[in-house]
């Protein structure tokens, strides 16, 4: 291949991958941080894996996240960690034990992206939901968690069936 060609290829690769950071305008924060927030604050935590390369979380952020009423609601109500799947960056769960982001990944599953975990202010798993989601989605969810349903119900159940 042309060295120039081959330049331009793997730039437009890097390019891309840039692309599927957390959504912008969010205040995302790290794990560790997020956890001594919720704790502050009672808010529940709303942790997004992504991963460069992602094209999910590329067009989540693109078509989910770009709404500004949901980022307001999610802004307002949530401490909000994005995580990414494969870094190396070190935390601190809450029994004090210190691992990677992906060792994190790993103990919740997080075998694809874009996946999202919804948490207790004290760092319990409430619910985690793989793939793809709309606004709407992600407002049914938000009454699913703050609304204390998860204590009753699965989300299937309150969704009504609706995954």
């Amino acid at each position: 291949m042309n060295p120039i060609k081959l330049l331009l290829a793997t730039i437009c690769l890097w390019a891309g991958a840039a692309l599927a950071d957390p959504p912008p305008g969010y205040p995302f924060v790290g794990f560790d941080a997020s956890l001594a927030a919720a704790k502050s604050s009672g808010k529940p935590i709303f942790l997004y894996f992504g991963r460069y390369g992602c094209a999910w979380c590329d067009l989540t952020n693109k078509k989910t996240f770009s709404d500004a009423a949901l980022k307001k609601l999610y802004t307002q109500n949530y401490e909000l960690v994005y995580v990414d799947a494969e870094s190396g960056k070190r935390l601190t769960l809450p029994s004090g034990e210190r691992i990677t982001e992906a060792e994190l990944g790993v103990r919740l599953q997080a075998f694809a992206t874009p996946l999202f975990v919804y948490m207790t202010p004290a760092g319990e798993k409430i619910v985690q939901i793989p793939g793809f989601k709309t606004v709407q989605d992600f407002r049914d969810y938000d009454r699913y968690v703050r609304g204390g349903h998860y204590q009753q119900k699965t989300l299937l159940e309150f969704l009504g069936g609706k995954p």
